[in-house]
């Protein structure tokens, strides 16, 4: 008898786990490398894993990857949840790769943070500008740069390190010499050719890992560059003397933003954890730990003193981008860069 009702009692007591999930789940979330996932890994995943019993595998890559990633499983998706680039994400929720996220708190965030059905959602916002070594212009008694211009300066001769077109820094960085030299999205050429003339002698390389680029900075191979606020940030954090420039004529806004990958049986955990990045608890977490500034209204940061953050006036006066011919030319583009400039 006895024996029968312990039986019986792991039966019930199996299939009430079952309801509950009582098993350690699983997520899946994509995002960039480097420093952003140590970030990610260390500081603001842990809390919510904890709190909900969940392992999460984290698969690094740059934007695109990430989109070539979900449109090549898009019949069998591994991924629950893709951070990326603001456009490369308007690209995915076109190739209809995300599905609505739900209970938005839209009243808290700001609405450069919304997108189109509420399928993806801003995450943090970080500014596109010129990073520059401060010991190495000091040393060499040279002002910090003030504009983007001074890129083409020749004392920067191989020193110059830019992310490839295919990198949404160095596309920032392409689109401000075709706006500055009478040009714009609608008309690159201005760009390719400034870049190809005035910029192109200064460059070391077009770097497309934020690890090598990093690395670049601190063995003194390469002293300026275009970056992000975010990951110049985490590079001052480890001490390196490092500056950060919004330049005269603008700095360029970069949203960092998240989605729930479409799939037949999604994981509600999935859209948790786009609540909690999105909460002020996570905006919180993600602006100390990788420096983009929240779009939570309801989060209060401190600035940070050595790299400046995209909040306030700063916020306000970052240049955007005309995602929708972007996207439209971009392959086309990419080839082109490849041809004429990386060639």
């Amino acid at each position: 008898m006895n024996k029968i009702f312990s039986i019986l009692a792991a039966g019930i007591l199996a299939a009430g786990c079952a309801a509950n999930a009582c098993a350690q789940q699983h997520l899946v979330v994509a995002g960039y490398g480097g420093s952003f996932e140590d970030l990610m890994r260390k500081d603001v995943l842990p809390p919510f894993a904890k709190a909900h019993n969940v392992t999460i595998d984290y698969v690094a890559g740059n934007s695109t990857d990430t989109v070539a990633r979900l449109v090549a499983q898009k019949s069998n998706q591994q991924i629950d949840v893709a951070i990326v680039d603001d456009g490369p994400m308007y690209q995915a929720i076109a190739l209809g790769l995300c599905e609505p996220i739900k209970n938005l708190p839209k009243a808290d965030l700001y609405p450069s943070a919304l997108f189109p059905q509420d399928k993806a959602v801003g995450l943090g916002l970080v500014a596109t500008g010129i990073m520059y070594s401060k010991k190495y212009f000091a040393d060499h008694g040279w002002a910090p740069p003030t504009s983007w211009k001074d890129l083409t300066d020749p004392k920067y001769k191989q020193l110059l390190v830019i992310p490839p077109l295919n990198n949404t820094y160095g596309l920032h960085a392409l689109i401000e010499f075709a706006r500055m030299n009478g040009g714009g999205e609608k008309n690159i050429d201005p760009g390719f050719k400034a870049f190809k003339k005035e910029v192109d002698p200064n460059v070391l390389v077009y770097e497309p890992s934020p690890g090598k680029m990093t690395e670049l900075f601190t063995s003194g191979q390469a002293v300026i560059g275009v970056w992000g606020s975010s990951r110049v940030k985490a590079l001052a954090d480890t001490g390196f003397p490092v500056g950060f420039v919004y330049p005269k004529e603008g700095a360029y806004a970069l949203l960092v933003v998240g989605c729930v990958v479409a799939k037949p049986h999604p994981n509600p955990l999935a859209q948790q954890l786009i609540d909690y990045l999105a909460s002020p608890e996570g905006q919180a977490k993600m602006a100390v730990a990788l420096g983009a500034a929240p779009v939570n209204k309801k989060t209060t940061i401190k600035d940070d003193p050595n790299v400046p953050l995209p909040i306030g006036e700063r916020a306000a006066k970052l240049l955007t981008v005309d995602w929708d011919t972007v996207n439209q030319h971009r392959a086309e583009w990419n080839t082109r860069w490849t041809h004429e400039i990386e060639h």
